[in-house]
């Protein structure tokens, strides 16, 4: 493969996938549970956007079963283009300031005792949506004093100072994806920076922060290039790892490059455990915010 063109993927019959199944490991139960459906009522009454819906997650059907969703605010229109993700680019229309206090609503009703918080990059603000970001997470908070609160934060486009102000509200666990290694970033991340991400990663951990970060595997990256990440997430000192298995959403999105095995994400996870991560939740299904309690269960209540 030329490393110079990002954009090159072999098409060979070991690592095409073109017209091919999913494995059955990557296979998932349609939702049918009675809890599923009070979810996803919950979530359409009070004019809310999940993650879960918006990338077209294929765990949706077993954690709204389990009452939980990953909330997603500031709207549903992304400022940017990422070429793995689900979620509709373009130019947002409004900033809805009430939503702070229905997530909070939201989190109340379903009881959830871990709570997951994501958002669109909103790029044309000037302080990326830090703002609203920080009034969710004092919204939650206030409501619901017991529940802990992860966030899946943008970059805010090197803004440290909104930054400060996500981390000023002392969400319980910091998220941040680099999404992929930094050869493909031009095709999977194209306004994103690999160096720029492990310093927001840096700095969330130097202010006293439970850091997280996650890739996907299977968009043509080599098994080095996945541990010389790892390598770079630990001189950070990311606490919590996810590793999954990239999913095409729709013809229009990047294609799979190959499946990745279970065995080979046992052996990431074995690797970043040796490296000494808190915690590496790698396998095909698993996403950022995939059993993200359980995850963080330890770290979090050491924090405490």
């Amino acid at each position: 493969m030329n490393h110079k063109n990002s954009m090159a993927v072999e098409n060979t019959s070991e690592s095409s996938v073109k017209g091919r199944q999913k494995p059955d490991w990557l296979k998932v139960r349609l939702p049918t549970s009675k809890v599923y459906g009070e979810v996803r009522k919950l979530i359409t009454d009070y004019e809310l956007h999940t993650v879960c819906e918006s990338a077209a997650c294929p765990n949706r059907g077993e954690c709204w079963s389990r009452s939980t969703a990953t909330f997603m605010i500031l709207g549903n229109i992304c400022t940017r283009s990422c070429g793995f993700c689900n979620v509709i680019t373009g130019k947002p229309t409004e900033l809805d300031l009430d939503e702070p206090r229905r997530v909070a609503e939201a989190v109340e009703i379903l009881k959830l005792k871990y709570a997951v918080i994501t958002s669109v990059n909103r790029d044309e603000l000037k302080d990326g949506g830090a703002s609203v970001w920080a009034e969710t997470i004092r919204c939650v908070r206030e409501r619901n004093p017991e529940t802990k609160i992860e966030v899946l934060i943008p970059d805010f486009c090197s803004n440290w100072d909104a930054l400060q102000v996500v981390i000023d509200a002392r969400p319980d666990v910091l998220n941040h994806n680099t999404e992929t290694v930094p050869r493909l970033y031009l095709p999977v991340r194209p306004q994103g920076n690999f160096d720029r991400s492990l310093e927001l990663l840096k700095i969330s951990k130097e202010k006293g922060m439970v850091t997280k970060s996650g890739i996907m595997l299977g968009l043509g990256e080599t098994k080095e290039e996945v541990i010389e990440v790892l390598k770079a997430w630990r001189e950070v000192n990311v606490d919590l790892v996810t590793l999954g298995q990239y999913m095409q959403p729709t013809e229009r999105h990047l294609p799979v490059a190959r499946w990745v095995t279970p065995a080979e994400f046992d052996e990431y996870r074995d690797i970043g455990m040796e490296m000494g991560f808190t915690n590496v939740f790698s396998g095909p299904l698993v996403r950022s915010s995939y059993h993200a309690d359980e995850q963080a269960q330890d770290v979090v209540s050491a924090s405490c």
